[in-house]
């Protein structure tokens, strides 16, 4: 005789083995996910992560795109706190803010991390550009 056993209940989609994002995070991550959707926006930070520091000049010229079309994405990433600008006389340089780009992606491997058993971090990843 065949005795018929429940099936264990599935957990849903939101209850997963990785905990909870907070609120503010998941909307910070999902910010950053979808800037970094761009094609555009992503060249920036390569550049500005390779380069160190340029002014709209240089990436407009790297980008071979307009001034305007270049400033909306600087402000984008700006609005974001993924850059930060440094003013010298007339021009604006940028750089990458590394500290809260770190902070995000940081937050987000840890919350995917097996309990904190295996972290991952961001300084074990290397950033490259395919020619």
């Amino acid at each position: 005789m065949i005795t018929p056993v429940a099936a264990p209940p599935r957990a849903s989609h939101r209850e997963s083995r990785f905990p909870e994002l907070s609120r503010r995070l998941e909307k910070d991550l999902v910010q950053v996910f979808k800037l970094l959707a761009d094609e555009t926006r992503l060249k920036i930070l390569l550049y500005l992560t390779r380069e160190g520091e340029l002014n709209v000049t240089a990436l407009c010229d790297r980008l071979h795109q307009s001034q305007p079309a270049v400033s909306h994405h600087l402000a984008l990433l700006r609005d974001a706190r993924l850059i930060e600008p440094r003013r010298d006389g007339k021009h604006n340089f940028y750089s990458v803010q590394k500290s809260h780009f770190h902070h995000l992606i940081h937050q987000l491997f840890e919350s995917m991390s097996d309990n904190g058993d295996h972290p991952v971090r961001i300084d074990d990843l290397v950033i490259t550009q395919e020619s």
